[in-house]
Formats: C-alpha cells, sequence, structure tokens
C-alpha cells in the first residue's frame, strides 16, 4: 500500500486528551493516515472558560495543519460546541471548512450524522461529564431533535474526569443499569476510553458508538473513501455496514 494515497485524516484535540488518538489508529489500521493538531494549554482558566476558548481559538488551531493536503478533519472536542447547539456547530464548521478547503466537523455534529444515518431518533447518554456539561449535552442532542430516554453518569472514583475513566470503572458502573436492547447507547466526549467497552457490550439489534467511532466513521465517509476496502475495526466496518443497510 502506497501510504502516500491513503486518505489523511486531521484531528483537533486537548492538549491532555490520552484517548482519541489510539482509538483512531485503531478504528483505521493501516488504510488512513491520522494527523493531529492540539489545543493550547489554557492554565488557570476553568472549564468552561476553557471551552468557550477552544471555540475562539480553533480557526488558528486548525491553521496548524498547514499546506497538508487533509480528506477531512475532525475537531475531537464534542463539549466545546455543545456551548453552541446544533445549529450554531452547523454554522461554524460550515465556516470552518470553507476557510480550511476541506470538510470539517465536531465530534458532536459526526455523531449527529452518523445517528441519522442509522435512522434513529432516540438514545441513552453514557457520560462522564460534570453533571452541567452532561446536561449540556443532553440539550444538544435535544435540540437536534432527538429524544434523550435516559441519563447514565460515570466517574473515576469520586470525580468526574473522563481522562481517568478505566474500561473496568466504566463497566463495572454500566454493569448496575439496564441499557437498552435496541435504540442507540451513545458513550459522549472523546476522552473516555470506550473502545474495549463497547465489544464487551455489543448486543445484536443494540446501536452502539462513542463520538471517536462516529468521527472515525464520519471522517472516512467525508474523504470519500469505502470502509469496505479499508483496514479497519470490526467496530467501524460493523457501523458502516449497518448505516449502509438503515
Amino acid at each position: 500500500m502506497d501510504i502516500r494515497s491513503v486518505p489523511r485524516i486531521g484531528i483537533v484535540v486537548p492538549p491532555e486528551n490520552p484517548t482519541a488518538e489510539p482509538e483512531f489508529g485503531q478504528f483505521y489500521g493501516a488504510g488512513t493516515t491520522v494527523h493531529t493538531t492540539r489545543f493550547p494549554v489554557l492554565p488557570g482558566k476553568g472549564l468552561r472558560a476553557m471551552l468557550e476558548t477552544y471555540n475562539e481559538v480553533l480557526p488558528g488551531v486548525l491553521d496548524g495543519f498547514g499546506r497538508l493536503p487533509l480528506d477531512a478533519a475532525v475537531v475531537a472536542c464534542s463539549a466545546s460546541h455543545y456551548l453552541l447547539g446544533p445549529d450554531g456547530d452547523r454554522e461554524f464548521c460550515a465556516r470552518l471548512g470553507e476557510r480550511a478547503g476541506y470538510p470539517v466537523r465536531s465530534s458532536a455534529l459526526a455523531t449527529l450524522s452518523a445517528l441519522e444515518a442509522l435512522g434513529l431518533d432516540r438514545l441513552t447518554l453514557v457520560s462522564p461529564y460534570e453533571p452541567w456539561l452532561t446536561e449540556l449535552s443532553r440539550g444538544y442532542w435535544e435540540k437536534a431533535g432527538l429524544t434523550v430516554d435516559g441519563v447514565v453518569q460515570i466517574k473515576a472514583g469520586e470525580v468526574h474526569d473522563p481522562y481517568r475513566v478505566t474500561t473496568e470503572m466504566l463497566l463495572e458502573q454500566l454493569s448496575r443499569r439496564s441499557l437498552p436492547e435496541d435504540g442507540a447507547v451513545l458513550f459522549t466526549g472523546t476522552g473516555m476510553f470506550t473502545l474495549a467497552a463497547l465489544g464487551e457490550l455489543a448486543r445484536p439489534g443494540r446501536a452502539l458508538l462513542s463520538s471517536n467511532l462516529a468521527s472515525a466513521w464520519w471522517a472516512l465517509h467525508a474523504a470519500g473513501a469505502p470502509v469496505a476496502t479499508a483496514t479497519v475495526h470490526p467496530l467501524l466496518e460493523g457501523l458502516a455496514r449497518r448505516a449502509d443497510s438503515a
């Protein structure tokens, strides 16, 4: 395989996010190259102020790719785009894409695209966020016309920190809740490791989505690359197959 000819996907991640790059790499395998740029470190800012600043600086952060010929780019930070609501997010990402010269979507918009492709309008939300941010996330999906049937709040010990949630923590907390056998279960946020848990929780008829899985699917689709011929993870192949048949 000539690495120069495979799709080039850009992702923008928060500086401390440990998850997006390795999960994208596992989803894509050798058939796609992933290029990353990071938001700046913002010492002293609270979480909401930091997320607002991410939106302010995002055009310049995307400029960090320079003249690299990307086929698509994902902003792998759902939380900052929840602040915009779905309509504001669409408008913002459309401007970013026009400026950059390639499609740009937030992980939140990529998830909406995946849900639409699957023909799903209901979801159960699994969130590692602080309660106020979980409610902001819920509001984003509801404003987009989706019904949120329930919310499962995930913690890392005594704190809300997606970067510290292990697969064992996630599965243990979910074992105490009854997840639906049909409809969608959405693990929101690009910073919580979910890939191994998705494999454990897979059931016939149950649509499992994470922000990273939906983003990887959207970016490959936007790049015009057929998933069926790529070297991809079974979860990504399954999502693409289900979306094509919906």
